[in-house]
């Protein structure tokens, strides 16, 4: 059995905790302020989900989701991450994030950005393109036609494996967009992005997918 650790209970948080206490998985959720603000979501979540620190989920999870504002990624302590794999769902709202140069002038992504705060483990890019019911709610089981795919990126292949074996036994296929830095084609306002697609139906989505920049 697989811990899941989550950084942030806010919609994506508990709904992939959802998705993996359904699936036989354990999780461990945290937020910002304590386990004690959690004890509600924990009881509505049920049998195998417990309320811990950040610090606790990080060490406890054996994949970690982030899934907190970008604008506070410097607040996660790498310490308890190193060597671990780490989802990042994050997306780039300048309205709530304050403007980041490097994405404005896109020279880089959000991904890459926590993959900087998080050195030692190894971040994959997913979640962050579906909305947060529908983790739940498009969930089908490996086989099916029409199958919902999610994208993943990221540097280390054994880490985008252990994500992609998560995503399937929650109930989605994956397409691999490569490395990391390839995780600009599925944020916010690209072809793919919040749309539901199969695995052909995404590979072409992100194949039209267009710079901020360009569009």
């Amino acid at each position: 059995m697989t811990t899941i650790g989550i950084i942030g209970a806010g919609n994506i948080g508990s709904n992939v905790a959802k998705a993996a206490l359904a699936h036989g998985y354990e999780v461990v959720i945290s937020n910002s302020r304590g386990p004690e603000t959690l004890s509600e979501l924990v009881a509505e979540l049920g049998d195998g989900a417990t309320a811990g620190t950040v610090a606790e989920a990080s060490e406890r999870g054996e994949l970690v989701l982030v899934a907190i504002p970008l604008k506070a990624i410097g607040d996660i302590d790498p310490a308890p991450l190193a060597g671990k794999t780490v989802i990042d769902a994050n997306n780039y709202y300048p309205q709530r994030d304050g403007h980041i140069a490097e994405l404005d002038d896109e020279s880089t992504t959000t991904a890459e950005l926590l993959q900087r705060r998080l050195p030692d483990s190894k971040v994959v890019k997913a979640f962050n393109h579906i909305g947060a019911k529908q983790i739940v709610e498009d969930a089908l089981a490996s086989g099916q036609a029409g199958r919902r795919a999610l994208a993943i990126a990221g540097d280390d292949q054994t880490a985008k494996d252990a994500v992609a074996a998560f995503i399937d036994a929650i109930g989605f296929d994956t397409l691999d967009l490569g490395v990391l830095a390839e995780g600009w084609r599925i944020q916010r306002d690209t072809a793919g992005y919040v749309k539901r697609f199969d695995r052909d139906g995404l590979a072409d989505a992100v194949a039209q997918a267009k710079r901020y920049r360009d569009m």
